[in-house]
């Protein structure tokens, strides 16, 4: 075993270690059943129109601070975590795409159009995803949503159907 101390400090051979534990361990999932007092908050989702910039990781370690100080002080902390479709963003994104490739998105097809879109979120999502959890960030990761994803919008559908109902919209 070398004692020899390095000459300058490795952050990504430390870090990823103890953020594998950190999720092995289970540190970031909120227990509903537990008796601590509870403690909510959702990430505003950053759009899937490509990848996080400072903005991003600025917001996010504010964040990060209130959900680990919430957990420090005793409570059960649902830190959630998710992404946004961005609609017009995207589709711009995926318009500047094809037009690279001398496509429009009426040449396309709907059909086509919206697989095409999949694939984008797809694969920036997981980017997305990847960069959040190499900034540390404490999110819940098994409660990760997507503003598309089917039972979100049925409970916004839900929602919304009861708004309208009460008169409130």
């Amino acid at each position: 075993m070398s004692t020899e101390m390095p000459k300058a400090f490795d952050p990504k051979a430390i870090e990823a270690g103890w953020y594998a534990r950190w999720e092995a361990d289970r540190l970031f999932v909120a227990d509903p059943s537990s008796d601590k007092p509870k403690f909510s908050m959702a990430f505003p989702p950053p759009n899937i129109t490509g990848e996080l910039h400072m903005g991003h990781a600025l917001q996010t370690a504010v964040y990060d601070l209130i959900a680990r100080y919430k957990r420090m002080t005793g409570n059960e902390v649902l830190f959630l975590p998710g992404y946004d479709h961005a609609a017009i963003a995207t589709q711009n994104v995926i318009e500047k795409q094809l037009a690279r490739e001398g496509l429009t998105k009426e040449q396309l097809g709907r059909e086509r159009f919206a697989e095409r879109v999949e694939a984008w979120y797809e694969q920036v999502g997981a980017t997305i995803i990847n960069q959040l959890r190499l900034l540390g960030a404490s999110m819940d990761w098994s409660r990760l949503r997507f503003t598309m994803d089917s039972r979100y919008v049925r409970s916004v559908m839900t929602a919304f159907v009861a708004f309208y109902e009460r008169g409130w919209i």
